[in-house]
């Protein structure tokens, strides 16, 4: 039996939100390929993870029969989503931009998941999972576009989720989320369109193709 770790981290729910709407598309075609599969969910901006304190910080550099009782409380949480990352055979993020970055759930469960010599380090505990990133934006951050350097999501990811934690890393990039809200944006409505049309169409793909690898 597989199992899909799915994370969700947009503030707006549903149909509202682009991150969430592609990557139900994913998970609804993932689950066509395994039914009897497991679905682990979260949805951080609904229930988040809590901000790393002293004590779940320095637990993870603790031998466990040496933790104080303070240190064990607090690494009892990190722990439960560290275990949900390795079980993972696939991992599905939504990550939208919020103001040129990740939001900032999605930044304190990565805080949480990443402990140097178990997640992190020479052999990384999740290394080679397939993981498919849903990093919806409002506009356009594209090579040549005028706010190209502003994108501090997809090269961020890359350097937590590929060449820290090992992920095996690929991106959906529905874009131009905006337009239809902006009126100084409508011109670029038809662009809009197209992006959101490739999106939930990669989404479908790669699910189906990467159920199929898992699978094998």
């Amino acid at each position: 039996m597989v199992t899909l770790l799915h994370i969700d981290s947009s503030v707006l729910p549903g149909e509202a939100s682009a991150s969430r709407s592609v990557a139900a598309a994913f998970r609804t075609a993932w689950e066509e390929q395994h039914p009897e599969g497991t679905v682990i969910y979260r949805d951080l901006a609904a229930d988040p993870a809590p901000h790393i304190t002293a004590d779940a910080w320095s637990a993870g550099y603790t031998a466990p029969s040496e933790r104080t009782p303070e240190q064990s409380a607090a690494f009892a949480a990190r722990e439960k989503l560290i275990e949900e990352l390795e079980q993972a055979d696939a991992i599905l993020i939504g990550a939208p931009m919020h103001n040129f970055s990740v939001p900032s759930t999605l930044k304190t469960w990565l805080d949480n998941v990443l402990l140097l010599g178990r997640t992190a380090g020479e052999s990384p505990s999740a290394q080679g999972t397939p993981t498919v990133v849903v990093a919806s934006r409002g506009g356009s951050y594209a090579p040549g576009t005028p706010r190209e350097g502003f994108d501090f999501v997809q090269n961020y990811l890359e350097a937590v989720l590929q060449r820290t934690l090992g992920l095996d890393l690929d991106f959906i990039v529905p874009e131009l989320t905006m337009a239809p809200r902006n009126p100084a944006m409508s011109e670029l409505i038809p662009q809009y369109e197209a992006s959101r049309e490739r999106a939930f169409e990669d989404a479908i793909t790669k699910a189906k193709e990467l159920a199929e690898r898992v699978a094998a």
